[in-house]
């Protein structure tokens, strides 16, 4: 199973590329489960990929983060290439509509995060390879680029929990409890508000599809509160 010449078509409209050589777009597109050989699925071409992104990244950061150390570049740059980051994108992108996939992963209802993060990878190889180095970058760039733009070394990504209790550890001599306030909806679909105590102080409550990302949106807002982060930073997305 191959992705047809008009799937090959939205595509090159939707990531606004268009390639010379079709046929490292169609292979970008084929997962291993759709593929007899898997040197014909888009594995080979998501190991460059990979690199590429990396690269790009690493050289974007040194650029816009001159004060930076090597660690707090190396934090972002983690952040920025992860699996969760690169399917997030591909999902934004709609990827998912484009790719081929083995029988067993049609029946699922949504494609594994890992699956939609090879999907990107593999887009950029194809897009180095028949471009070159500079369109690669130009689409790496458009499509991380408003997550660059709010890259900061000096904040815990995605885990505010871990950054309140060092805080409060540190400045106000206690840890962080987190309390279940509610819960709403049936039990295959609950959602939690959750409220931070630290000592006798109560700070703002959040919701959540489940009490792990309720406890790191209250932490969020706990650390907003106590002037630890900017008072105009976005909140942390979720699943809801």
């Amino acid at each position: 199973m191959t992705p047809t010449d008009t799937t090959l078509t939205q595509c090159q409209d939707k990531i606004g590329y268009t390639f010379n050589n079709k046929e490292l777009l169609r292979q970008s597109l084929i997962h291993a489960s759709a593929s007899g050989e898997r040197l014909e699925s888009n594995e080979r071409l998501e190991f460059l990929g990979d690199a590429i992104l990396s690269m790009v990244i690493c050289h974007e950061l040194f650029e816009r983060f001159p004060h930076y150390l090597e660690g707090e570049l190396t934090k972002v740059k983690s952040m920025l290439v992860s699996r969760r980051t690169c399917g997030r994108i591909a999902n934004q992108l709609g990827l998912g509509r484009f790719l081929c996939v083995g029988k067993g992963m049609i029946a699922q209802q949504k494609l594994p995060n890992s699956c939609s993060a090879a999907a990107l990878e593999a887009l950029i190889g194809a897009i180095y390879l028949d471009g070159g180095s500079q369109p690669a970058r130009e689409f790496i760039l458009q499509q991380f680029n408003p997550l660059l733009e709010r890259a900061d070394a000096r904040l815990p990504q995605e885990n505010y929990k871990s950054m309140l209790q060092q805080y409060a550890q540190r400045s106000l001599d206690c840890t962080p409890i987190y309390e279940v306030l509610d819960e709403k909806g049936p039990d295959h679909s609950k959602c939690f508000e959750v409220g931070v105590v630290i000592g006798k102080q109560r700070f703002g409550s959040a919701w959540g599809p489940n009490k792990k990302e309720a406890e790191q949106i209250a932490a969020f807002i706990t650390l907003k509160d106590l002037a630890v982060i900017p008072a105009d930073a976005k909140p942390p997305s979720v699943s809801l």
